[in-house]
């Protein structure tokens, strides 16, 4: 990759990053909109009890141990942003090695 697509990419991932770490905090509390219909329905207590995937590392978007609520929030958002760079980074690289190895054939 050049130069200009790597400053690219870092000034992406450094706005996402801002915005993951500073912005999420002050999300609403409010249930979102798949919570609000099931309450609303009154089938909430249907998604109750045991979670679908117990051991998620970022349950209810906080990262655990972390006393203070908004930097737990902050930098679960924070790694979850980084987490999904790096993923569609590195299936964008895996697709661009195979659309090259289609070509040389």
């Amino acid at each position: 990759m050049n130069r200009r697509t790597w400053l690219f990419l870092a000034g992406a991932l450094a706005t996402a990053l801002a915005l993951a770490g500073l912005l999420s905090p002050f999300a609403s509390s409010s249930p979102d909109g798949l919570e609000r219909v099931a309450k609303d329905k009154g089938f909430i207590e249907k998604g109750e009890g045991d979670p679908v995937w117990k051991w998620t590392p970022l349950r209810d978007y906080v990262t655990p141990g972390i006393a203070n609520g908004h930097i737990a929030v902050a930098s679960a958002g924070v790694i979850g942003t980084v987490i999904v760079f790096g993923c569609t980074y590195g299936i964008a690289r895996a697709l661009k090695r195979k659309r090259a190895h289609r070509s040389e054939k």
